[in-house]
């Protein structure tokens, strides 16, 4: 028996090396500013950037605050609402447990050899990544250019990232 979407070994052709094979692309979108929620969309650019894929990220909503100057530096671990923190939940609203998070993050963060985000944004952006801000978000946080790191290529529209990002696999974080 054979179901719709298994292939049949048998069947399969081995397929054919592209003449001039096209540049991989990934366009993620950072949607949240945590410590522990931003690294994961920063990790994943520097990955695929080695591996020489074109990237582009998009900061909407509180991603913005990545590259936003003055907060990229005060970025924090949100305990409260966070399932897979292996506090009990009556503890992560105390007062201290989110400094207290966020130090032991960046302490094992700086163990492993990994760059703060600032440092990680400037590392990005000198392999080639584009970043983008949200103008939606920036309208509605108040922001203007200069509010942004340099690092940040333009503000764009959603629809444009989208336009830009035709053929890339998108990653929302």
């Amino acid at each position: 028996m054979s179901l719709p979407f298994a292939r049949d070994p048998a069947a399969a052709a081995a397929p054919t090396p592209a003449a001039h094979p096209a540049t991989r692309k990934l366009a993620l979108i950072c949607a949240k500013s945590g410590l522990d929620e931003c690294y994961p969309v920063l990790i994943m650019a520097n990955a695929a950037r080695m591996t020489g894929m074109d990237v582009s990220i998009f900061f909407t909503f509180y991603g913005l605050d990545v590259v936003t100057k003055n907060k990229v530096d005060k970025l924090w671990v949100n305990m409260v609402g966070n399932p897979s923190t292996p506090m009990p939940p009556f503890l992560m609203g105390l007062p201290g447990m989110e400094v207290m998070a966020t130090s032991m993050m960046k302490k094992k963060m700086a163990e492993l050899d990994l760059p703060p985000p600032h440092e990680m944004i400037e590392m990005l952006a000198a392999s080639g990544c584009k970043l983008y801000g949200c103008e939606l978000a920036m309208k509605m946080f108040g922001r203007t250019d200069d509010d942004l790191l340099p690092q940040v290529h333009s503000v764009i529209t959603a629809t444009d990232f989208f336009d830009m990002s035709e053929g890339a696999q998108i990653v929302f974080v």
